[in-house]
């Protein structure tokens, strides 16, 4: 079986930061000098806009966002959220989103709460109760870049994030509907550090691979 490395770069993590390292980790996984591996963060609070993000999806006080270069519309990540950004020589860019929406789909059972796919709208659902006029909640977001056959950016999944964050965003992860986390939905707090063992599990047995444990400073 193969590995998947999984390094843990902890919280706060500045996007660009990330990025970075991201870019390089990728130029050294296209190139076969590392094993496919993935990263496990929570960012600092930040705004970033995927390709098909429109000028009305920006927030509208001025917010700043950086623009990046993966799939997908503007979103928000930030502490509480577990975000993954996945560095793997794929074959298939639509079985691998769905490997990924199924992951989290999967991460969420372990917590006792249902998610599905919703047709027509990315990422990853609670389901609504239309009778009582509960709209489908999105929980999780994901977003891509595959380049010379590897993937970067990845996927991102609320755990115990300040939802209010989104209120900002006029479209996108909103739109007509809501946002929600592992711990709105379940009714206690379950944070990042509890769901990451989940996480890494379910994407390695999605991916087929043994999990391990790799240290940044091991990436140099």
């Amino acid at each position: 079986m193969k590995g998947l490395a999984i390094v843990r770069l902890g919280v706060d993590v500045p996007y660009e930061q990330a990025w970075t390292l991201q870019r390089r980790l990728h130029a050294r996984r296209a190139a076969g000098e590392i094993s496919d591996l993935c990263l496990m963060l929570e960012h600092a609070p930040v705004y970033t806009a995927g390709k098909r993000t429109l000028p009305q999806d920006r927030p509208v006080d001025g917010t700043p966002v950086i623009d990046v270069d993966r799939g997908g519309q503007i979103t928000w990540h930030g502490p509480g959220q577990l975000v993954g950004y996945p560095i793997l020589r794929i074959d298939d860019v639509a079985g691998y989103v769905r490997t990924l929406e199924e992951v989290l789909i999967q991460v969420c059972a372990d917590f006792g709460l249902t998610a599905r796919r919703v047709e027509g709208h990315g990422g990853v659902w609670v389901p609504g109760d239309a009778g009582h006029g509960l709209p489908d909640r999105r929980i999780g977001t994901i977003g891509i870049r595959v380049s010379r056959g590897v993937t970067m950016h990845g996927f991102a999944l609320n755990c115990v994030n300040d939802l209010s964050w989104y209120t900002r965003i006029m479209r996108g992860d909103v739109g007509d509907a809501g946002v929600t986390s592992l711990s709105a939905e379940t009714g206690r707090r379950i944070t990042v550090d509890e769901v990451i063992p989940f996480a890494e599990k379910r994407l390695a047995e999605a991916l087929g691979a043994e999990p391990y444990d790799l240290y940044e400073e091991d990436l140099a």
